[in-house]
């Protein structure tokens, strides 16, 4: 089962929407509580780090009975040093956001601790692609 979303950057209201969907509906498959929680943490980083940092973006679930595929994807600036944004505490979130709550540097390491397999695809003037997969079963 495969469900795509649109990331509109401009309306902030939105954000999160897909993470939301996507949690409800493993919910209703009867997919283990821990596990949708994982789906949910590292899907909402992708989401809002595209939301805020990428401009907007889509977002893609494929859902299987053996695993869930997310892919997160903008045309934003790109990350010009993965290694360094994957530190938790590292951020490039100006002060507007910051003040919104968000902009921690806890995004990509979040997506890191809750997936079973993490690719990012970036790099200056490229955008960002975020492929994750958690296993549905132990």
């Amino acid at each position: 089962m495969e469900q795509y979303y649109k990331i509109d950057k401009d309306d902030f209201s939105m954000a999160g929407e897909a993470s939301s969907s996507v949690k409800r509906t493993l919910t209703k498959l009867g997919v283990e509580p821990s596990i949708i929680k994982r789906v949910a943490i590292a899907m909402y980083e992708a989401e809002i780090n595209a939301f805020i940092h990428g401009g907007g973006g889509e977002a893609l679930a494929d859902i299987s009975d053996e695993r869930i595929r997310i892919t997160v994807k903008d045309e934003g600036k790109g990350i010009p040093d993965l290694n360094l944004a994957m530190q938790e505490g590292w951020s490039t979130a100006d002060e507007e956001v910051r003040k919104m709550g968000f902009g921690a540097g806890m995004g990509l390491p979040n997506i890191a601790k809750n997936t079973d397999e993490l690719e990012i695809i970036t790099g200056p003037g490229q955008g960002t692609e975020v492929i994750m997969v958690i296993n549905l079963h132990k």
